[in-house]
């Protein structure tokens, strides 16, 4: 078994991204990056602290939005719009949970497709479905480059998406078959899920629930990719899989903490400066 170490993954590509912005910048270009952040979530608030320190560490501009928690949807729709409207700001992200009664949906649609660099927009939703050039949420790509990384043969490999959110799974579906993997997505309802899971090369699992996957559900040799942040019953921080039984099955695993989180991050900032290229007009690397 092989630990896939997004940490170390994750490190190398900051500081990839810390030389291509100091070169950009010496040409005057100005990249940043906001954060709406309404009411006070502790998780989010976690969040959203990693987010300004990861664009620090790069020397990114970053701008952090707060909002009341009973802030009402105008007040978050005209931030949005500010900052579309703002020359400074490259990408931005509506940092979610929303407190109880905003609409996730209808305010993330509100976010210029050119700046959504967590590919929530419907726009970025449908150029991703379509096979065309877009900006992917953070996680799902942060999974492939992953495997990228580590050269884990894709193609033609049965890969099986334990979660169906509009963030991680469905996205992440969809980027697994752009590598010519042969997808199946589970969820709540799926029949037979564990004997689904063992057919898996490549199980991905990123449905909030601790350590759920365990050992007989994973077939020997199989990667298997914990997107999960979940807290066992000693509060310990955990994943979606039981790591301990599941690792010695397993040809290449994720750690939690560790493996697909800091990926996140990193893939953030790198989609902001990947924005700022196509809003003008420079050749992608």
């Amino acid at each position: 078994m092989q630990l896939i170490e997004g940490k170390v993954v994750a490190a190398a590509i900051r500081a990839n991204i810390k030389e291509r912005l100091a070169s950009l910048k010496a040409q005057g270009a100005n990249v940043g990056l906001a954060v709406i952040l309404v009411g006070n979530d502790p998780a989010s608030e976690v969040y959203v602290r990693n987010k300004i320190k990861a664009c620090e560490e790069v020397g990114m501009n970053s701008r952090l939005v707060r909002l009341p928690e009973d802030s009402s949807f105008d007040d978050v729709a005209s931030a949005i719009r500010a900052l579309n409207e703002d020359p400074d700001i490259t990408g931005m992200i509506l940092q979610l949970p929303l407190p109880a009664g905003l609409s996730e949906e209808k305010l993330i649609d509100l976010i210029s497709p050119e700046k959504d660099v967590d590919g929530c927009t419907v726009v970025q939703k449908g150029r991703l479905w379509t096979g065309r050039d877009s900006l992917v949420a953070c996680t799902p790509l942060g999974v492939i480059r992953l495997l990228e990384h580590y050269e884990i043969p894709l193609a033609g490999k049965s890969a099986v998406v334990i979660g169906r959110s509009n963030l991680v799974g469905k996205p992440l579906a969809q980027l697994l078959l752009n590598k010519n993997c042969t997808v199946t997505i589970c969820h709540s309802r799926t029949r037979n899920l564990a004997e689904v899971a063992r057919g898996a090369d490549i199980l991905c699992v990123a449905i909030g629930k601790a350590k759920f996957v365990t050992a007989d559900m994973v077939k020997e040799g199989a990667v298997v990719i914990d997107v999960g942040m979940d807290r066992d019953e000693n509060g310990k921080l955990c994943g979606d899989v039981d790591f301990a039984g599941v690792s010695d099955k397993c040809s290449y695993i994720t750690p939690v903490p560790g493996g697909v989180g800091p990926m996140t991050v990193a893939m953030l900032i790198e989609n902001t400066l990947t924005a700022y290229c196509l809003q003008n007009g420079i050749k992608l690397d």
